[in-house]
């Protein structure tokens, strides 16, 4: 059975252990840097509105959202919601992190192609992570090839998904870091901290992306037994 298979035990360890670091690191960095005020005293709302009218892009809404880091940008209703600590925060971090999602919002104002890549596979995403690894652990269980090779197709979805992500959120991340001290938001210094910030959130998506290709990895290498 899989859930014997040493190999599987193995991969559990090694995503489980990827997941803690990056979610830790990403953490930790922005405790750190939330302590860290920026001389121009804006808020992550302000800022995010700011680099939004500067970029010409001024058909998106800039909204709090409750929880921690829960930021994010919506584009089928031109959102930017920003969670307590970065839409009113002052720090590096919160002006780092509310940039990076600003940069969402201007790679969907200029079509930016990865971006609307996602965007469609999203559905077929969310159906290969919540259901394909389960279809594809009932094959091994019972021993149905068929079932095996579904669930890897299912969850092949949610891996081109994760794999197209980390271009998207590198990119929303270099703008951040490009217009964040052009604009004058960050001094020199301040934009350290904000690169800091930025890179342990990268972080997060290469785990992401790492384990789910090993994951899927190790049922394709099931399903050929």
């Amino acid at each position: 059975m899989f859930y014997l298979d040493p190999g599987y035990m193995v991969l559990l360890l090694v995503t489980g252990a990827l997941s803690i670091w990056a979610s830790v690191r990403v953490k930790t960095t922005f405790a750190r840097y939330q302590k860290v005020r920026t001389r121009g005293g804006l808020t992550g709302a302000e800022v995010a509105r700011a680099i939004l009218a500067r970029s010409g892009v001024r058909d998106v809404r800039v909204e709090r959202v409750a929880g921690f880091l829960s930021d994010h940008y919506d584009p089928r209703e031109k959102v930017l919601r920003l969670s307590p600590d970065v839409y009113g925060g002052t720090s590096v971090a919160a002006v780092g992190v509310a940039a990076h999602e600003v940069g969402h919002a201007i790679q969907h104002a200029r079509g930016y192609w990865p971006l609307q890549v996602r965007s469609y596979l999203a559905p077929a995403a969310s159906f290969g992570s919540n259901l394909g690894l389960i279809i594809a652990m009932m094959g091994l269980a019972f021993h149905a090839t068929g079932l095996v090779t579904l669930g890897v197709i299912a969850f092949a979805a949610m891996v081109a998904f994760t794999l197209v992500t980390l271009p998207v959120e590198l990119d929303a991340s270099a703008r951040a870091k490009a217009l964040l001290p052009e604009l004058g938001f960050v001094s020199a210094e301040e934009a350290r901290g904000v690169r800091s910030v930025l890179g342990a959130a990268a972080m997060t998506y290469v785990a992401a992306a790492v384990s789910s290709v090993l994951t899927l990895l190790y049922f394709v290498m099931r399903a050929r037994e």
